[in-house]
């Protein structure tokens, strides 16, 4: 008998990195997963590696579950297989499809317990990750700590209102790229002050990580910090810092940012409204 609690729909890269993240931090077992892919290939191959189930049919693979993942490709949804609107009656289904708001995630899953949209990030793969969600309808407490506890084994998490996961999408969901932009842009910086390009990527990455660090660190520590006073107590007046800092207001670097970030929203907007 089939004694497995949570079910994988679509097996991409991103699940397979969340059913790693919920082995590795124990929330469950391998025979407490399950999970079925369109051509069943790449399930059989994440389950051959993790020991989780894989099954294909359906009604076998989501009669005994009580939480539903939905990772399947996002343009998938609308021709997804409609028994799944009364086989996942009564269970928490739990989304990881950008742009899909509840509401039409709804129309194929419309007797679920409960629909909850989330936006992870790709540091999710090394347990880092920052994921936001939203849900259908209020959580009871029991869900909301079970959705908690799979969210807690990616990383960090936060819940917001469904309006805010644009803004949070471009934040978080993009977030990393941009990131990876400015180290690679600062990783070309010194290059071009002649480091070796080793040396250069080396130095860029270990900054960037050290210095995210020791933000995360003072600011848990002391709720004052910001990423200013720590800004401020690295530069000295007329100093190497100041100089660099003088470069970046002159550049607009923070508007550039907030325009970023804008754009990205935007684009989420627009996502949203043509799903």
């Amino acid at each position: 008998m089939s004694t497995h609690r949570i079910v994988f729909l679509g097996v991409g890269n991103l699940a397979s990195a969340m059913v790693h993240g919920l082995l590795d931090k124990e929330v469950y077992t391998p025979s407490e997963i399950a999970c079925t892919s369109r051509t069943n290939v790449t399930a059989k191959k994440l389950a051959t590696v993790t020991g989780i189930t894989h099954e294909a049919d359906l009604s076998l693979l989501l009669a005994p579950a009580d939480v539903v993942v939905v990772a399947f490709k996002p343009q998938s949804l609308a021709s997804a297989d409609p028994r799944l609107a009364e086989l996942t009656g009564g269970k928490l289904v739990i989304s990881v499809l950008a742009g899909k708001t509840t509401k039409t995630l709804a129309k194929t899953f419309p007797k679920a317990r409960n629909i909850i949209r989330t936006m992870p990030n790709t540091p999710l793969r090394i347990g880092a990750g920052m994921t936001a969600y939203c849900t259908r309808s209020p959580l009871k407490s029991a869900d909301k700590a079970k959705v908690q506890r799979i969210l807690h084994a990616f990383g960090e998490y936060t819940r917001l209102p469904e309006k805010q996961m644009n803004a949070a999408t471009a934040l978080g969901g993009s977030g990393p790229a941009f990131l990876f932009e400015f180290v690679a842009g600062l990783r070309d910086a010194g290059i071009a002050a002649h480091l070796p390009d080793k040396i250069a990527l080396k130095i860029a990455v270990e900054t960037v990580l050290g210095a995210a660090r020791l933000l995360a660190r003072r600011i848990a520590e002391n709720k004052k910090e910001t990423p200013e006073t720590l800004r401020d107590k690295v530069t000295s007046p007329n100093g190497t810092t100041y100089a660099g800092l003088q470069v970046l207001a002159g550049r607009q670097f923070r508007e550039t940012l907030k325009e970023t970030i804008l754009a990205a929203t935007r684009r989420a907007g627009e996502l949203s409204r043509d799903s």
